[in-house]
């Protein structure tokens, strides 16, 4: 049946295989395989604009056409193509050649009118193209499917080359029937599901391929709502733990702190407390600006946690991350008598407790998820960095608790609007929008090409002062592939360059205790300059550092940048965050002065989400984002919320989902493992 159902594209054996080893076994699984962009081909080019270093479309005659050979007795297939119009002109003539395709002499030959597309480039005998793309026309007609329209470029299929892809897909489009291809799931008006996909893979116009693909990723965002909406009634419904009734920890650190909290501080720990106290579990993410203070929000819930009679644990993406809060918390919760334990992967921790009634409040990596680490009463899990977790990890540490514990997760990335409603929609938000009082405006500059000399003399100025740099560089070591600098060769240079001061190297590909050392060294004053990559992008704290030099800043996204930037301001010096570039090109120019603009996180975000869409924002640890085929649409906000009301709609009708049966193999939880009656 699978074979039978493929064999009516005309899918040859061979085709069929690699087919199957891809997973293809029917045509509406073809028919989700959809382009990765399109080539605009519906017209033919001209002389004038054939040396432009795009690929081009041409029509014309083959006039000539020999098997040569090349590099001994390996052969070539050469044609002379002339452009229509042009044959008496020598500039008309453009040379074809096919290296280690010996079937070309059975399709092309003298005489024929062929409509090719390829790149052009010169040669010592004139213009030729190498392994163009062409269709044979006959009687004057015009070109096929790989020429002379918007042509679709699919994702490569091991086995099968992407002309021949395109004609088994252009098979299954002519071959689609509404009794294979189910309508659209969400309710309400909706197109023909049979025409979107024909549009998407074969469109007349780009402007139709775009549109289709909008509905398509319509029914693809009401699944991820109906998901969210679903997980969130799962939580709703879990046996959680009532706490925070008690706040005497809670009052005790707060009457500490020789600051007080900003407005926003305190109506998140209102926010997160009154979660708390119910006996659902909370699922709440806390946003927060780079130095607004999310970590002092985290200890006001964990004390919450631990003035219950329970314990807390925080986990980080990084070591150096995680100690640096297992510094921060020893600091300001120790002297109120809270006993707290550090656990990472990286060597075995002197301040690690075991379990047994030890430690209140445990700090670590993802090494709390095995080493043997077991929790006597978990309570509250807050996961800092969250979206560098992968969801399982996530799951795993959640599920050492006895009972359901409150979650908090916890991002300095800024997320645009429309992002959290889609891929956090299962948690409920708090935002620290304001920044702690004495906190340093940063001053922000965008250079291009700088002299070494005068950048030399302006961190010398300040390191006679008795402050502390960080230099940043994209990559380890150098690349061939990659124009940009490695951060081991710098390093010996600007040894070279401050060589009264103390210049050391940090990068991830250094062993653990190496990093630990040198960022404690760094972070006590031992060292003067630290020439690193990201590794220090979030969660070091060294006020004493007020300069953050980044070479080769057009590599990294703005809300990269913007973290790297958070690094300094965070003493009373004043702070310089320099981004050094020597990219040519406008749009790398402006994306770095939008970051000179402006220090709002929020607002940054955003303008990242323009340039580099959700993709790469989100990365693909999200729950739901690696999966998605139209990521593109994220940034969409009047589309993901109406795939948000159709998901709101179907649940409150329906909320077993018994009149929506046809949804429930899209549910990654199973309606028989929940109550929501």
């Amino acid at each position: 049946m699978v074979e039978d159902e493929l064999k009516l594209l005309g899918v040859e054996s061979k085709d069929f295989s690699a087919l199957r080893k891809a997973g293809f076994e029917k045509i509406d699984q073809l028919l989700n395989h959809l382009p990765k962009r399109y080539e605009d081909r519906s017209s033919c080019d001209t002389v004038a604009t054939l040396i432009s270093g795009k690929a081009v479309c041409l029509r014309g005659s083959v006039v000539d056409f020999k098997q040569r050979h090349f590099g001994g007795n390996r052969k070539f297939s050469e044609a002379v193509f002339v452009l229509q119009g042009q044959e008496m002109s020598l500039g008309g003539r453009i040379g074809l050649r096919w290296f280690n395709m010996p079937y070309i002499r059975n399709m092309v030959a003298v005489g024929m009118e062929l409509v090719l597309y390829g790149k052009l480039k010169e040669s010592k005998n004139g213009l030729v193209i190498d392994h163009p793309e062409f269709e044979v026309l006959e009687d004057g007609t015009n070109g096929g499917i790989h020429v002379e329209r918007i042509v679709p470029v699919f994702k490569s299929i091991s086995g099968i080359p992407q002309r021949r892809l395109r004609e088994i897909m252009w098979a299954a489009c002519e071959e689609m029937e509404s009794s294979r291809i189910r309508p659209f799931l969400h309710p309400g008006p909706v197109a023909d599901r049979m025409e979107s996909l024909r549009s998407v893979h074969f469109p007349e116009v780009l402007e139709e391929a775009h549109a289709a693909r909008r509905e398509l990723a319509l029914e693809e965002f009401f699944l991820l709502q109906l998901n969210v909406l679903w997980q969130k009634k799962k939580i709703k419904t879990s046996h959680g733990v009532s706490q925070g009734q008690k706040m005497d920890l809670v009052k005790e650190f707060h009457g500490s702190l020789p600051f007080e909290l900003t407005g926003a501080q305190k109506r998140s720990v209102r926010e997160i407390i009154g979660d708390m106290r119910s006996p659902e579990p909370m699922h709440r993410l806390l946003q927060g600006d780079v130095g607004s203070g999310k970590t002092f929000v985290a200890m006001c819930a964990m004390l919450a946690a631990v003035d219950s009679g329970h314990q807390a644990a925080l986990m980080a993406p990084t070591q150096i991350l995680a100690e640096q809060h297992y510094y921060t918390f020893k600091k300001w919760l120790e002297p109120i008598g809270i006993r707290i334990s550090l656990k990472t992967g990286g060597r075995a921790e002197k301040s690690y407790m075991k379990m047994e009634g030890g430690a209140q409040i445990l700090i670590g990596t993802h090494a709390l998820l095995y080493d043997g680490v077991s929790f006597e009463d978990l309570s509250l899990v807050v996961i800092d960095e969250q979206h560098r977790f992968g969801v399982e990890q996530r799951r795993k540490l959640i599920t050492q608790a006895k009972k359901a514990p409150d979650v908090l997760v916890m991002t300095a990335t800024p997320i645009p609007r429309t992002l959290t409603l889609s891929i956090y929609g299962d948690l409920d938000v708090s935002i620290i929008d304001e920044l702690p009082a004495g906190r340093q405006k940063i001053v922000t500059g965008v250079r291009a090409k700088p002299k070494v000399s005068e950048v030399t003399k302006f961190l010398k100025e300040h390191l006679s002062e008795g402050r502390q740099v960080y230099i940043v560089y994209p990559l380890v070591e150098e690349s061939e592939n990659l124009k940009a600098s490695s951060v081991i060769t710098e390093h010996e240079k600007w040894r070279k360059r401050l060589k009264h001061f103390k210049v050391e190297l940090l990068h991830g590909r250094m062993k653990p205790e190496e990093k630990d050392a040198t960022m404690s060294a760094f972070r006590e004053g031992g060292i003067d300059v630290l020439v690193s990559t990201t590794v220090i992008e979030v969660g070091v704290d060294v006020p004493n550092a007020n300069i953050m030099l980044i070479y080769d800043a057009e590599r990294f996204g703005l809300a990269q940048l913007h973290q790297l930037r958070g690094r300094v301001g965070r003493g009373e010096y004043k702070s310089y965050c320099i981004l050094a570039t020597n990219s040519k090109e406008d749009h790398a120019l402006e994306k770095l002065q939008i970051l000179s603009r402006t220090e709002d996180g929020f607002a940054l975000a955003e303008e990242d989400l323009k340039l580099r869409g959700p993709g790469e924002i989100l990365g693909t640890a999200q729950s739901g984002a690696g999966e998605l085929k139209f990521i593109e649409f994220l940034g969409d906000t009047k589309l993901v919320r109406v795939a948000r009301e159709k998901a709101e709609s179907v649940l409150k009708s329906d909320p077993q989902l018994i009149k929506h049966q046809v949804l429930i193999p899209y549910l990654k939880e199973s309606p028989q493992s929940l109550d929501i009656s």
